[in-house]
């Protein structure tokens, strides 16, 4: 009997990741190419078809072995559909993901939120594997995130379920978000956010070594913030207490709607590691309902750049068992 495969395809604005994936999780090929955002991004579903299909020729590999492909894309999908709503970064609006992948490829292919499928990665083969009820957050340029309860992920009415940058940190006040809103999580917790708070000490704060830092380099990043503060710079220690203080309020205020075991943080700014999980959880506790508290554990993500391929997988694994 010949193996069976799942191909996970994870879109970003720069790249896009492929996976060959078994049907236990384990990855059995990766691969990316970079991403055509010419004529608004209306060439990607051939691009992700003719990779797909070069690759599995060079695999010898028939699509009649592959149970389908699911695809993540970075904006609000409306998962009935397979209709992108919006996806700023690569021009898509009311994009019509899934028909275009199925006209040129022969296999039905699923398509959900790229932060969702990060989630449900983790899920299925990473840091939360062994729980049902989970919330996931990604740091990197921007907050994104994904909450599952009973083993699936929540997309809500319109695709904007587990937006979890968009929850408001300050109301009528701090930065304007990229939303249009403002003092959302994401202009605190972000790299982007961590890095103004950054800019923003060194104009106001003479003794700090960041100000080094910027003049050295004429520009700063959320690693620098924590390796300032690593060396004992109380300023950037300021940042980092600040930026876990928002965020740990969040998932508090989150965490008492789901009542999850497992709250993983992933994405750059994760890379941080205790530096960062130590006080998020400091805050979570002194913030959330105990009862919530007690059975909930803050971890670091472990699948990095594999979360997306590997929800986009298991998505399609659990909709094949409808």
């Amino acid at each position: 009997m010949q193996e069976t495969y799942i191909i996970g395809v994870d879109i970003g604005g720069t790249a896009i990741k492929f996976a060959l994936i078994e049907e236990d999780g384990k990855i059995n090929h990766k691969w990316e190419i970079p991403t055509e955002r010419k004529d608004q991004g209306s060439y990607i579903p051939e691009q992700i078809a003719k990779s797909v299909k070069e690759k599995l020729a060079e695999l010898h590999i028939t699509e009649q072995q592959i149970l389908g492909i699911g695809a993540g894309a970075p904006g609000y999908v409306d998962v009935q559909n397979g209709v992108v709503y919006e996806a700023i970064n690569l021009g898509w609006k009311d994009f019509h993901l899934k028909q275009r992948l199925e006209e040129f490829l022969n296999m039905e292919a699923y398509i959900l939120n790229d932060a969702n499928l990060a989630a449900l990665g983790e899920h299925w083969t990473g840091a939360g594997r062994d729980s049902d009820q989970l919330i996931a957050v990604t740091l990197g340029t921007g907050v994104g995130g994904g909450i599952i309860v009973n083993g699936e992920v929540i997309n809500g009415v319109n695709g904007t379920g587990g937006e979890i940058g968009h929850i408001t940190a300050t109301p009528h006040e701090g930065p304007k978000c990229n939303c249009g809103r403002q003092g959302c999580i994401e202009t605190y917790a972000s790299a982007t956010g961590i890095t103004r708070q950054a800019l923003h000490v060194i104009e106001t704060d003479q003794n700090t070594t960041l100000k080094d830092e910027y003049q050295a380099k004429g520009k700063l990043s959320s690693k620098d913030v924590f390796e300032q503060a690593a060396k004992g710079d109380q300023a950037a220690q300021s940042i980092i207490d600040y930026t876990a203080d928002v965020l740990g309020k969040m998932l508090a205020d989150l965490a008492v709607s789901i009542n999850p075991s497992k709250i993983i943080i992933g994405g750059g700014v994760s890379q941080a590691g205790e530096q960062l999980l130590q006080p998020v959880r400091k805050s979570f506790h002194s913030y959330a309902l105990k009862r919530v508290a007690d059975v909930c554990q803050i971890v670091q993500a472990e699948l990095g750049n594999d979360a997306g391929v590997a929800g986009a997988a298991y998505y399609v694994k659990q909709r094949k068992q409808f």
